[in-house]
């Protein structure tokens, strides 16, 4: 298990304290391993997933650090979403 998913699902769970997203969802971070999220707890894992996000670390750190949008990396291309997009959308909400 790398450090850096250990730091992701640390604040990942600091980020969702108090916040609702009542699903499941997954992280793929390229080249590290993958993130599960599962009414509202994450966890180094992979499970059975509304929806699938993949990027590389540096773009996951932005994204959880707020220094860049969700939406625009997923049209740049840099945040592949598959499944429910609904799903990904209610998660970016509860992780603003």
């Amino acid at each position: 298990m790398s450090a850096m998913l250990d730091q992701a699902v640390t604040e990942l769970n600091r980020k969702l304290q108090g916040r609702s997203y009542e699903g499941t969802a997954m992280f793929v971070l390229t080249g590290e391993g993958s993130i599960f999220l599962d009414q509202g707890e994450a966890r180094v894992g992979e499970g059975p997933a509304e929806v699938t996000l993949t990027a590389t670390p540096d773009t996951f750190r932005g994204l959880l650090e707020g220094d860049i949008n969700a939406a625009s990396a997923f049209m740049s291309g840099k945040l592949a979403v598959d499944g429910d997009m609904g799903a990904a959308m209610r998660l970016a909400s509860a992780l603003a």
